[in-house]
């Protein structure tokens, strides 16, 4: 069997909006200045309706926020989406490092706190997205805490046609990718074709966040003691 024995397939914004215009029956000698504005466009918003939709794991990063004693806010990225899971690093004296979970809390049960610059060991934390977002720890940091740890959904970075600029999504995503920005061009450019488009980009968009889980056992354990006790 003959095989290419690559996996490189990554085409530009502007290969993927070629093929894309065709689908929204309009030829490549057809294509003038304003199809390319267009096109910039709808590739963007793609990709930010892609990270609204969901967690995209190639896009999750660790981040590392030292902590000051008596600081409770930190800021955040902009272009972080949500924090998804934080710990706080604690240095043992000796060269070693603990690790400690801490878990989110709403705006609504932050305010419920009553005395917010308590200081201790922080054990939960509230992010703020506004936009210029923060999180904010409680307990506050007392100082003996080195860092907070945050994995976070970051957003797909924007597209752009210059210099052959390729997409910020992996090859498994290449075929959603490219059936969102069929459709997201039909609604100006050929909107007799949006509802057959905008279907096979469902389709597509399904079936590639199928792939964008991580495979991991999970349990599920009944609480067997009483609730309440007298």
């Amino acid at each position: 069997m003959a095989t290419t024995g690559t996996y490189s397939f990554n085409p530009s914004l502007g290969e993927i909006g070629l093929y894309a215009f065709n689908r929204c029956g309009v030829r490549n000698t057809a294509l003038v200045q304003e199809h390319m504005e267009s096109l910039r466009m709808a590739a963007n918003l793609v990709c930010m309706d892609f990270s609204n939709k969901g967690v995209n794991l190639w896009q999750v990063e660790l981040v590392t926020q030292p902590l000051t004693a008596g600081v409770a806010t930190y800021a955040v990225d902009p272009s972080i989406v949500v924090i998804l899971d934080a710990y706080i690093t604690v240095a043992n004296g000796d060269g070693t490092t603990t690790d400690r979970i801490i878990l989110p809390v709403s705006r609504s049960e932050y305010a419920s706190y009553p005395n917010k610059a308590q200081q201790g060991y922080p054990t939960t934390y509230w992010m703020d997205r506004l936009l210029n977002p923060s999180v904010t720890l409680w307990l506050v940091p007392d100082g003996s805490q080195a860092s907070l740890n945050y994995y976070a959904a970051q957003q797909i970075q924007d597209a752009s046609l210059t210099n052959g600029a390729q997409v910020d999504v992996p090859a498994v995503w290449m075929k959603a990718f490219t059936d969102a920005l069929s459709a997201e061009l039909a609604l100006t450019w050929a909107p007799d074709r949006y509802g057959v488009l905008s279907a096979v980009a469902d389709k597509s968009y399904a079936a590639a966040a199928t792939q964008n889980e991580e495979i991991a056992q999970w349990y599920v354990s009944p609480i067997v003691a009483g609730y309440w006790r007298a």
